[in-house]
């Protein structure tokens, strides 16, 4: 797929990866919806893109709120005038131990329920659904095209992050099933996994664990959006390409 021909919803749309994937197929000339939960971030992408070659469309996206979704993918068809294709980047962090043993009084903790729910709800259903309701109204539409998932290095395993490396585990084994159910319609499924990335949620991070990250980056430094973008370009615009997923992590193994 050519990137001036993309008709793409881009979810988590208003900042780190999510910002400069929907800047990016803009720059190329295509046409993208952004979505997020951050409005007021989403009107300063709409206005820093006004005179790129092509055109991003905003509007407030929860994809934990299946009503919204559904709300979402309409609006965005309706938009661009079709749809070929999703970024699926949407993704929070709710980080800590399973069972945790406290350092002064011994006491031992759980991971709550909302911490684990709330990390699912974004990062596997929304995401899911989200897949589900771009692919029912491109085949509905008769639009072939493509699916971006954006898992993680996570997924193969991290120390505090049961939550999210399962959410991103199976949205890299389900780019597989999908790319076979999605196969009739002309629907190609690729994953593009990060590794470090230097993007609000890991400026966020507690500085002595992501200076050690970075040490072990054989690289030797932090990724940044770019270095994602290349992988996401990839995945749309080779048409060959189809159920895999792609670490982009500097050769990082967590």
């Amino acid at each position: 797929m050519r990137l001036e021909d993309t008709k793409f919803i881009v979810t988590g749309g208003a900042s780190g990866l999510g910002r400069h994937y929907a800047y990016r197929l803009a720059e190329a000339g295509g046409q993208v919806v952004a979505g997020d939960v951050n409005e007021a971030a989403l009107a300063s992408l709409e206005a820093e893109a006004k005179d790129l070659r092509g055109k991003i469309h905003t509007k407030k996206l929860d994809v934990s709120n299946e009503a919204e979704v559904s709300a979402f993918v309409d609006f965005a068809h309706e938009a661009m005038g079709g749809l070929n294709g999703l970024v699926n980047n949407a993704g929070i962090l709710r980080d800590g131990l399973l069972v945790k043993k406290d350092r002064t009084t011994g006491a031992i903790t759980k991971l709550s329920a909302a911490q684990w729910q709330s990390v699912i709800d974004v990062n596997l259903t929304g995401a899911t659904f989200m897949v589900r309701d771009v692919v029912a109204k491109m085949a509905t539409s008769g639009e072939k095209g493509v699916i971006v998932n954006i898992s993680s290095i996570a997924r193969h395993g991290n120390r505090g992050q049961s939550n999210y490396s399962a959410a991103k585990s199976a949205l890299a084994t389900n780019t597989k099933t999908w790319a076979l159910e999605f196969a009739p319609f002309g629907i190609r499924v690729g994953c593009v996994a990060p590794g470090m990335v230097e993007t609000p949620m890991t400026q966020g991070m507690n500085p002595k664990a992501k200076e050690a990250l970075v040490a072990a980056i054989p690289v030797g430094r932090i990724g940044v959006p770019e270095d994602l973008w290349l992988a996401v370009r990839f995945v749309i615009e080779c048409e060959y390409f189809n159920g895999r997923t792609i670490d982009v992590d500097g050769g990082l193994a967590m």
